[in-house]
C-alpha cells in the first residue's frame, strides 16, 4: 500500500476484550486493500480514548467489555461533536433485544453478529463508512417485531416530509442500499443521497440507523 492509498483507506478501530479475536479481526481488515487498522482497544474506556486520539472512520465495537461496556462507549462517542465523522458498528456474540436497542439508541450505525462471514463484515465496514446502516438479518427481524408489536406513534412528526422523502425513508427502513433505492424509485444515486441528507436534517437523526428507528416508531413499516 502506498502512502496515498493509506491516507485514502477507511481507518478502523477494533474494540474487543479478547486478544485472539482482536488479532484475527486486525488480520482480516488489514488484508483488505481499501481498509487500514487505526488501533486496538481492550475496554470501553480505552475505545473512547483511542477514538479521540486516532479519529478512526469506523469502530468495530464489542458490547461486553470491562472498563465500561460497548454501549456506554458508543453513547460517549456519539455524543462527542469532535467525533461526528466516526461511525460505530457493533459486533457481538449476542442478539439479545436489550443489546440491540441499547446499541442503536446509543448511536451505533449497525449491529452484526460475530458469526458473520468475513466478506459480510468487510462489506459492513464499507457501507457503514459510506453512511449506510448495516444489520444482521436476524437483528433486522427483531427490530421489525419489536416496533410492529406496539401501537404506532403519531405520524405528526413526519408531516414535514415530502411524499418522495417518506418513500425513501420507508426503503431505508427495509434495509435497501442507496443503489437499491435508486433502482426502485428510478432516480439517480445523487438524488437518493440528497433525500437522505434532507431526512437526516428534518428528523434530527445522526445517521441512517436512527432513520430506521424513526420509520418504525412512526408506523411507516407495517407487519407483512
Amino acid at each position: 500500500m502506498t502512502i496515498d492509498d493509506a491516507r485514502a483507506a477507511i481507518r478502523v478501530l477494533i474494540a474487543d476484550d479478547q486478544p485472539l479475536l482482536r488479532h484475527s479481526l486486525a488480520l482480516l481488515v488489514g488484508a483488505a486493500p481499501d481498509l487500514a487498522i487505526a488501533g486496538e482497544a481492550a475496554t470501553g474506556s480505552e475505545a473512547v480514548s483511542l477514538a479521540r486520539d486516532l479519529r478512526p472512520d469506523v469502530i468495530l465495537m464489542d458490547i461486553r467489555m470491562p472498563g465500561g461496556d460497548g454501549i456506554e462507549a458508543t453513547r460517549t462517542i456519539a455524543a462527542d461533536a469532535t467525533l461526528s465523522g466516526c461511525r460505530v458498528l457493533v459486533l457481538s456474540m449476542f442478539e439479545l433485544d436489550e443489546y440491540v436497542y441499547g446499541a442503536l439508541r446509543a448511536g451505533a450505525s449497525g449491529f452484526l453478529l460475530k458469526d458473520a462471514r468475513p466478506d459480510q463484515l468487510l462489506d459492513a465496514i464499507r457501507r457503514t463508512h459510506a453512511g449506510e446502516s448495516m444489520f444482521a438479518p436476524t437483528i433486522l427481524t427483531r427490530l421489525i417485531e419489536h416496533y410492529v408489536s406496539r401501537p404506532a406513534a403519531s405520524p405528526r412528526g413526519l408531516d414535514i416530509l415530502t411524499k418522495r422523502e417518506a418513500e425513501v425513508l420507508t426503503l431505508v427502513a427495509r434495509g435497501l442500499s442507496n443503489d437499491d433505492i435508486a433502482a426502485t424509485l428510478t432516480i439517480s444515486i445523487k438524488t437518493v443521497k440528497t433525500h437522505i441528507g434532507n431526512l437526516l436534517a428534518k428528523l434530527h437523526a445522526r445517521d441512517r440507523a436512527q432513520l430506521v428507528i424513526a420509520a418504525y416508531e412512526h408506523g411507516l413499516i407495517a407487519p407483512a
